[in-house]
């Protein structure tokens, strides 16, 4: 993702955050990647909610996943949050709301 999101990016990653259960997975996953089992417990939600709340998360950009073998030869998939920093000022808006693909 570019320092300076465009403005479908900007609606993407700002629409994706604006859930608390998303708000939380980050929060949770900033301390250590994990994986969907450990991270659903962590969360009190069910694997599937988690899954869902996750593939929108990797669309946005703002965790990556990446499939590893366990000992006992499970794979498992691992999410990791991706680096990201928002600054929002008027500015940055207006610029932001320049390069919009989708029309209101």
């Amino acid at each position: 993702m570019s320092a300076t999101p465009s403005g479908d990016e900007l609606v993407r990653m700002l629409a994706t955050l604006a859930n608390p259960h998303r708000l939380r997975v980050i929060a949770t996953l900033v301390g250590e990647r994990t994986y969907v089992s450990r991270l659903a417990r962590e969360l009190g939600i069910s694997r599937a909610l988690l899954q869902v709340h996750l593939r929108k998360l990797e669309a946005a950009g703002l965790v990556s996943a990446h499939l590893e073998l366990s000992a006992d030869g499970k794979a498992m998939k691992f999410y990791e949050v991706t680096p990201f920093a928002l600054t929002l000022t008027p500015t940055t808006i207006a610029a932001a709301a320049r390069t919009l693909t989708t029309q209101p």
